[in-house]
């Protein structure tokens, strides 16, 4: 054998001899004072109940877990809301009405302009016509301290609906809380 394995074999035997001596009664008498007067329970594990197949027979009902929609009733055509898809959008049907906000108005001879302002912190004059918002909004009014709107939302059945929204002035005191 080389000298080198001897030594190696010899520092080997020497390590294992300096971990094997010692037998931590210390430790071995803290685990047994922590562990005295401990008592454990276990609930026994629960039965299971055998699987009982299920037979659907129901083949002609529509499936509750498919997405569909639902066909209004003959004759019902009085609804013929909808919005123009052809026309062109505006910039500010880009953003959600509750994204915009109000910071102004000015007039041009007699026609009056809201100034709106985007997320992006751009500005742009609005007046009574303009599209505005996510939901198909048509400017229907502009007063000093709001804007009205009229929306088109589609419902679960597919049908066309009109709602009214207002856009507020933002006011000073709530200027000063953006900025922070």
């Amino acid at each position: 054998m080389r000298p080198a394995a001897i030594a190696a074999a010899a520092m080997a035997a020497l390590l294992l001899a300096g971990c094997g001596g010692e037998s931590h009664q210390d430790l071995r008498d803290w685990m047994a004072a922590q562990g005295k007067g401990m008592r454990g329970h276990l609930d026994p594990i629960p039965q299971i109940k055998p699987y009982e197949p299920f037979a659907y027979n129901d083949f002609d009902l529509p499936d509750p877990f498919k997405p569909r929609k639902i066909e209004p009733a003959k004759g019902d055509n009085a609804n013929k809301l909808a919005p123009d898809l052809t026309r062109r959008k505006e910039p500010l049907e880009a953003y959600p009405l509750e994204s915009l906000s109000m910071v102004g108005t000015i007039e041009k001879g007699k026609t009056r302009y809201a100034l709106v302002k985007t997320p992006g912190r751009d500005i742009y004059q609005v007046r009574q016509g303009n599209h505005m918002g996510q939901d198909y909004g048509v400017i229907t009014a502009i007063t000093d301290s709001e804007i009205d709107l009229k929306e088109l939302v589609q419902d679960g059945s597919g049908d066309w609906s009109e709602r009214s929204s207002t856009l507020n002035l933002l006011q000073a005191d709530q200027n000063t809380q953006e900025k922070k």
